[in-house]
């Protein structure tokens, strides 16, 4: 009689199998086996909020099919995820087969006979190691997770349909997405209000004995120096063009730069976004592959924390492979921020270091795969060449730059020069072809020495504009909710999928902007519901999951303390909001029908044209954005479009006898408006 193993995915059990052989018969049960209703509330309020979990059609047949295996089955081993949602996965399938809740199957497995194996990587040693030491279900990982279901389903439910009533048809609320609504929105409305100043910089291109550089103008008389306009900027070029030059001071020190920690799920998502241009659902699908195929450590952490052995394998390969001057005389030890943060969990990282891009492929051999080089494609490569250089760069040695500092008296003016050189590259040498950021790039001064006088070659006044705020893009919101305790590893890209599919917000050149329809949710949400999508409050709801996670925290009388203050609210907005006047946008043209006014409307699809007699008349057309640019391949007018999934992107109207496309805006000679 074989032994069961259950997991999430196809994937997952084929890499299982090679390593536990013949006495385990490994099945993946696809997911979620039970969970709450879609068509209906499937919370019990009125006894104490008790989740009404079903099987849901499509799990149907696979729920039989495990029932039918797990009867006959020695012992059943529970292997899902390392998480919350993991342990979820597990009690449910417990629940499902130690229980009669299939009419056909009525025998149960016996819960002595079911136990809970957890690792954290795929590979031979640590899948054996955990089934050596399998242990019972923590249901205080499942409590915190029922309760996070239940919260969410509670918001969602309940206000989903006072949005219907009081905005527009079709609209739905969520507990953490419209609180990063919210950061966007009120992003965006920091940028409308947002009046650019003027201001002017000066540099000055000094010539010494050995060498020319810049220096750029700061004080006048001891005083910093803020030059507002034209005018002023040309007096104070008059002034230095008659002055005399002298290097003042020159400083010179030796900074240390350390390496990064190694990757956590945001911050992972974070550089994935900023380097690859990748979504952070983009970047979490590709690193679950990479982890079911055995080749990197759990992708859902929040922990910077190392392995032992793990550390020992990195610094043994820098050893062999970089240097030994590149090994610090220590390992480097990181803490993690988070106070929930597990240190029994690790930083995402190769299950083995010897694995670069260049031979990847060879794990086909350890997985016994004769195709396997053939199921990652380029961006699993790249994604796993980010998370192997971080890995390997965080226990190198530091990075040592010479910074040199030079100020330039010119009469009763100050002028200051920078500059720096790498003494030693340290961890730098994994990104000598494209560093992290452009620090070491700053210009290398000529040898100066103090009372030095100095020739001046041409001075430099540039006009610049303050900027406004940046618009979030998918890096710096993830950073940003992080940094405001606001959802968890694994909730960082649904949030951002869910925002852009209910069309609250969209993409532009990779940046967020509310839609119309976002600002009019999000303000009315917060102008009738302050305290739900506060984001302190939302901080504080985060925090005492990861309580109720601890077993510091019963789970219903959480969810009892939030529900009872924001039913009586429901009740009262109901009654006395006032519906939301939307504002109607006119395109500009007629109705072929009826030849009433067409207005822009906003879609599951994005926008689109439609009458402003409906549902008189149910005349649709779509929508064409144009940008006023013209198409770099046949100069045909650039209009803005969609992909199948909604995402924006920039296409010739030509097309398809023009294939032009791009996810940025091009640049090339506006239309000419007049022709």
């Amino acid at each position: 009689m074989q032994n069961l193993v259950v997991v999430e995915s196809p994937t997952k059990a084929r890499t299982l199998q090679k390593f536990l052989g013949d006495k385990y018969q490994i099945e993946a049960s696809m997911g979620h086996i039970r969970d709450l209703p879609k068509s209906d509330f499937g919370v019990d309020i009125l006894h104490d909020f008790e989740p009404q979990y079903v099987i849901p059609r499509d799990k149907r047949k696979k729920a039989f099919e495990l029932k039918r295996i797990a009867n006959k089955a020695q012992t059943l081993y529970l292997a899902t995820d390392p998480d919350r949602e993991g342990e979820a996965i597990a009690w449910h399938i417990a629940e499902l087969l130690r229980n009669s809740e299939l009419k056909t199957q009525n025998s149960k497995v016996k819960s002595e006979n079911i136990r809970r194996v957890v690792f954290h990587e795929i590979t031979e040693e640590a899948i054996k190691e955990a089934f050596k030491h399998p242990r019972e279900l923590n249901m205080q990982l499942v409590d915190a997770q029922q309760a996070r279901r239940v919260l969410d389903r509670l918001v969602g439910y309940k206000l989903s349909p006072l949005l219907w009533q009081k905005v527009r048809k079709g609209l739905s609320a969520g507990r953490v997405q419209s609180v990063a609504l919210r950061l966007i929105a009120e992003r965006e409305r920091e940028i409308q209000a947002f009046k650019a100043v003027e201001y002017w910089v000066i540099e000055a291109e000094l010539q010494a004995e050995k060498g020319m550089f810049l220096a750029t103008l700061i004080e006048l008389n001891d005083k910093k120096l803020e030059i507002k306009n034209e005018q002023e900027a040309k007096t104070h070029v008059s002034n230095l063009e008659k002055a005399n030059y002298i290097v003042e001071k020159v400083i010179q020190r030796q900074v240390r730069r350390y390496p990064y920690p190694p990757f956590t799920t945001s911050t992972l998502q974070q550089t994935a976004a900023n380097r690859l241009g990748m979504s952070a659902k983009k970047t979490m699908m590709l690193a679950q592959a990479l982890y079911e195929r055995g080749l990197i450590t759990y992708m859902r952490t929040d922990s910077v924390n190392l392995s032992v052995q793990a550390v020992g394998s990195v610094r043994l390969y820098i050893e062999n492979y970089i240097g030994k001057s590149y090994i610090p005389n220590t390992p480097r030890i990181f803490k993690s921020k988070s106070k929930n943060a597990q240190e029994a969990h690790e930083a995402i990282r190769p299950t083995d270091v010897k694995f670069e891009i260049r031979n990847v492929s060879q794990r086909k051999t350890v997985l016994g795969r004769a195709k396997f080089e053939n199921s990652l494609n380029r961006d699993h490569l790249r994604l796993y060449d980010l998370i192997w250089k971080r890995f390997v760069a965080c226990q190198m040695s530091e990075a040592l730059i010479d910074q040199t500092t030079v100020d330039v008296k010119a009469a009763e003016y100050l002028l200051r020069a920078t500059g720096s050189v790498i003494k030693f590259e340290g961890w730098l040498k994994l990104y000598e072809k494209d560093l992290e950021d452009k620090e070491e790039k700053k210009q290398v001064l000529p040898n100066l020495s103090e009372d030095q006088n100095l020739n001046l070659n041409k001075l430099l006044p540039t006009q610049h504009f303050t900027e406004p705020p940046p618009r979030f893009n998918e890096a710096s919101l993830i950073k940003k909710l992080e940094e405001l305790g606001i959802g968890r590893p694994s909730t960082y890209a649904p949030i951002l999928s869910t925002i852009q599919e209910r069309f609250y917000v969209e993409k532009m050149e990779r940046k967020f902007v509310p839609t119309a329809l976002g600002f009019a949710v999000i303000d009315f949400l917060l102008k009738y519901f302050p305290d739900v999508f506060d984001y302190s409050f939302t901080a504080r709801m985060e925090n005492e999951l990861d309580d109720i996670s601890r077993g510091e925290r019963q789970w219903k009388p959480t969810i009892r303390e939030f529900y009872g203050p924001f039913e009586k609210k429901l009740e009262e907005v109901v009654k006395t909001a006032e519906k939301v006047k939307m504002e109607v946008t006119l395109a500009g043209k007629k109705c072929p029908k009826c030849d009433k006014d067409l207005i822009i409307r906003i879609g599951r699809f994005g926008k689109f044209l439609a009458c402003s007699s409906f549902p008189e008349c149910k005349h649709t057309e779509s929508l064409e954005e144009k940008v006023n640019v013209r198409c770099p391949t046949d100069a045909g007018e650039v209009v803005i479009r969609k992909t199948r999934r909604g995402k924006t992107f920039y296409g010739c109207k030509n097309w398809p006898g023009c294939k032009f496309a791009s996810w940025t805006k091009p640049k090339s000679p506006s239309v000419d408006t007049k022709a």
